[in-house]
């Protein structure tokens, strides 16, 4: 889930430097961008934050349906779910670079996906159950991290996890920005590679 984490930061990145300030994945910065949008603040976009929080309310539906209420465990449809997800970013990533100076309804397509298969990863992520880690957000992390902490009078319980989870996330972000110097679609190649590992290793362990 960490892992997972980490490359939501960078398909994130990709989404709001590549994709016109458009978050795939953080659909609370999402919805704040539509809500700046609608009111005409700074030229903001409107059409994009609106598929993406669309398909990923139908993705995450999709996930509640594979997954059908099984929680606290990797099942079999934990694995499909997220060797789908990778999969799909990675087709994506690869359109991307193969495709020079895609046209904006193109571009609109690619947030459209990325939004309904992190849906699809947000719902794994929450069935799998995880404290602190939903792979796609941090506030909830940094609140638990906060208000757990010696400082809060508490005893620090899961300190490592949610720090890492919000470093994580940081670098990621970094990371997609960095990528963007080398092209759009190196992004989302890089975080499908990180996705795909991730539901190989989650498949196997389960087995075991």
């Amino acid at each position: 889930m960490l892992a997972l984490t980490f490359s939501t930061g960078i398909i994130d990145a990709v989404g709001y430097l590549g994709l016109d300030r458009v978050f795939t994945a953080n659909m609370t910065g999402n919805v704040v961008i539509l809500g700046m949008g609608l009111a005409g603040a700074d030229d903001l976009p409107v059409l994009g934050p609106v598929l993406a929080l669309v398909a990923f309310m139908a993705g995450a539906v999709a996930g509640g349906r594979a997954l059908r209420g099984r929680t606290g465990e990797w099942t079999r449809a934990t694995t499909w779910l997220l060797a789908a997800v990778g999969a799909v970013v990675l087709a994506l990533g690869l359109g991307l670079m193969v495709w020079h100076d895609p046209p904006e309804p193109a571009l609109l397509s690619v947030t459209t996906l990325l939004g309904a298969v992190m849906g699809l990863q947000a719902a794994a992520a929450r069935a799998l159950g995880v404290k602190d880690v939903t792979t796609v957000v941090v506030t909830s992390t940094i609140t638990g991290l906060s208000m757990d902490s010696r400082l809060a009078g508490g005893r620090g319980d899961l300190w490592g996890r949610r720090v890492l989870a919000v470093v994580l996330i940081l670098a990621g972000a970094g990371v997609g920005a960095v990528l963007l110097n080398v092209h759009l679609g190196a992004g989302l190649v890089a975080a499908a590679a990180v996705c795909l590992v991730c539901a190989g290793i989650g498949h196997r362990h389960a087995r075991a």
